[in-house]
This record gives C-alpha cells, sequence and structure tokens, in this order.
C-alpha cells in the first residue's frame, strides 16, 4: 500500500509532504511472519521525490530493496519539501507518534542552500538524535551527508561539510558520506533546476543509502543493542 498526501509547501529544495507506507505487500496477510519493523525517512524534497513520480523516489526504491533483501521493514517517507534540520526537529513528537526502528535522517541541504550557521544545522541534527533515542534507545539512526556547491564560499562549505561527518562520529551513528555522490552536479542526472535527481537520479542515490543502511538494517533486524559506526 503506498499513501501520499501532498499540501501546499515552499522551500528552497521545493515539493511535498510525504507520510508514505511504501511496502508493496500484496494478498492476504501471513500471520506466522514476524511483526515488520518501520524505517523511517525524515527528509526534504530530495527524499519527498519532488518532480519525480512517488515510485520512482529513492524510499520507495529502498522499500524494494527492502523487500527483495527479506529485511522485515516498511519504509516511512516522512519528508517536507523545503524542510530544514530545524523543521525536522520541530516535527520530531509527531514522527515519534509511530514507532521508529531505524531512523534515516536526511536533512540539511536546504540549511547549507539558505547560508544558515553550520553550528545551528550541527545543533538541531543532534537534538533530532537525541530526541529519537530518548522515545526508543534501541533505534537505529543513519545520517545522510551533504555537500554545497561553491559558490557559496570555500570557509562555509567547509564548515558545513564537516557537520555529517563529527556528528556521525560523536552520537555514534551510520553515516552516508554524501547523499548525492555521483548525481550532484551531473546535468543529466538532475532535473532542469540542478537540484532536484531524476528518476535516474533516484536510483544512484538509493544506491549509495544502501551501503550504509543494510546493515542497519540486518543489525536492527537481528536486534542486536550495538548503535553505531564500526
Amino acid at each position: 500500500m503506498s499513501v501520499c498526501f501532498r499540501p501546499k509547501s515552499a522551500g528552497l529544495l521545493a515539493g511535498a509532504l510525504a507520510w508514505l507506507s511504501l511496502s508493496e505487500l500484496g494478498g492476504a496477510a501471513d500471520l506466522t511472519a514476524p511483526p515488520r519493523k518501520s524505517l523511517v525517512v525524515l527528509g526534504d524534497s530530495l527524499a519527498a521525490g519532488f518532480g519525480v513520480e512517488p515510485r520512482e523516489a529513492y524510499p520507495a526504491l529502498l522499500q524494494r530493496r527492502v523487500e527483495a533483501a527479506g529485511l522485515p521493514f516498511t519504509v516511512v517517507n516522512a519528508s517536507v519539501s523545503g524542510d530544514t534540520t530545524a523543521g525536522g526537529l520541530r516535527r520530531m513528537d509527531w514522527v515519534l507518534r509511530q514507532p521508529v526502528d531505524v531512523l534515516l535522517l536526511e536533512l540539511g541541504g536546504n540549511d547549507g542552500l539558505r547560508g544558515l550557521a553550520p553550528e545551528a544545522s550541527r545543533s538541531n541534527l543532534v537534538a533530532i538524535i537525541g530526541k529519537a533515542r530518548a522515545k526508543n534507545p534501541a533505534t537505529r539512526i543513519v545520517l545522510a551527508g551533504m555537500v554545497m556547491p561553491d559558490n557559496l564560499g570555500a570557509v562555509y562549505t567547509q564548515k558545513f561539510q564537516a557537520i555529517f561527518p563529527e556528528v556521525a562520529r560523536e552520537q555514534k551513528v551510520a553515516l552516508i558520506p554524501f547523499l548525492l555522490a555521483g548525481v550532484g552536479g551531473v546535468p543529466e542526472l538532475n532535473q532542469p533546476d540542478q537540484i532536484h535527481p531524476t528518476a535516474r537520479g533516484h536510483e544512484l542515490v538509493a544506491s549509495n543509502v544502501w551501503i550504509t543502511l543494510e546493515p542497519a538494517l540486518r543489525a536492527a533486524a537481528e536486534g542486536s543493542q550495538l548503535n553505531g559506526v564500526k
């Protein structure tokens, strides 16, 4: 079942709110199967799939990989276009109304495009992680790194890029070094705005995410209490 709610929204990474249950289960439920766990994607319009069909956005592609791998997870896309780390933090109480076994935290791109202070973005990411762990200490967290274009200035670009590995190391969460690796700056893999990936671009983003996400999912499925980077 896939449900998508798309209200009007503004922001540099434009798009929509997506609260999606992306499991492609069909037919009668298997009552003998173990209960499914939740993989919640907290992101901006990159995850909301601005400009592509919901089935083409990388969270939906992750659901397909989850099913192919035989992992007991349903992907829930709690992404809002134009969202910042501050916006994500404000929404965490709402997000945490449902169980979150694995949290894919993909926020920060709009902070950088708006030139917001890296220190504030860093603080917000840490607070989001803290809220998730306060609700459920066993929640596994994967943080998606982001890189800004050079036109924002070398000093700002370096400070911004450093946020993600620093937070991952200090908070002991898994890190995707750069969400848009191999996609950002490649014209044919992006829409005319050169910000949002095409359907093909989303396929590569899903591959970038899966490298780091799959081990976290397997560990969560096995019930390990270790939450961090090996």
